[in-house]
């Protein structure tokens, strides 16, 4: 009983960041927030970033942690599982790589307000639709390379394999949350990027091309 409450509480206490994630990352939520504060939504990226890394190592730090191991692979099963958590903190870097950083973080919307040059109706991002290099074969590569790296492992104990479960479902659902937002900001062309590419799982086979790659 005492193992089933601690895995409720770890259950419940990542419920709590999810939630508060999903929902200050809504596109309608930031909308409101600009209505009010106009162009200093600029900070709000800067905001959310910090919030959420506060958020989830707290949750982190006093969720419960039975002492229970599910599984420690011996070699050579440990160097493949090993192998493979390489491949995808590998392919999470090369994904990465396709975003600009510094608007990820929330630094260069506050440089484009301090000079007067930020634009309201980006809410707290300004974004291009990226559907080249890894995105081309994923509509969420960054999640699905997380995945990997996250979840292969040569040792699992039950606490990190109940918060691994949980972060995997909630890359799935937040995919799902987040193309929401993106079909409202770049319509068909997002729509038609949608019908060709997957969610999680890369296609290597896919010959996706945009519009102007077409012409």
């Amino acid at each position: 009983m005492s193992l089933l409450f601690d895995i409720f509480i770890i259950v419940f206490l990542f419920s709590i960041f999810a939630f508060s994630h999903s929902l200050l990352s809504a596109f309608n939520v930031k909308e409101k927030i600009t209505e009010q504060v106009g162009t200093k939504i600029a900070f709000y990226r800067l905001f959310f970033n910090v919030i959420s890394i506060i958020t989830f190592l707290a949750i982190y730090a006093i969720s419960p942690k039975p002492k229970i191991i599910i599984y420690d692979l011996q070699f050579p099963y440990d160097i493949v599982v090993f192998g493979i958590q390489v491949l995808g903190i590998i392919g999470f870097f090369w994904s990465a790589s396709y975003l600009d950083g510094r608007e990820f973080l929330g630094i260069t919307q506050i440089q484009r307000y301090l000079n007067g040059t930020y634009v309201e109706k980006e809410l707290d991002e300004h974004q291009e639709l990226i559907v080249v290099g890894p995105f081309k074969y994923s509509r969420h590569p960054i999640y699905f390379y997380s995945i990997i790296m996250l979840g292969f492992r040569p040792s699992m104990d039950l606490f990190y394999f109940v918060f691994f479960i949980c972060m995997a479902i909630y890359f799935y659902i937040g995919a799902m949350y987040e193309e929401r937002n993106l079909e409202k900001k770049y319509g068909t062309a997002y729509l038609e990027y949608k019908k060709h590419v997957p969610r999680l799982v890369p296609n290597l086979f896919n010959n996706y091309k945009t519009a102007t790659e077409n012409t």
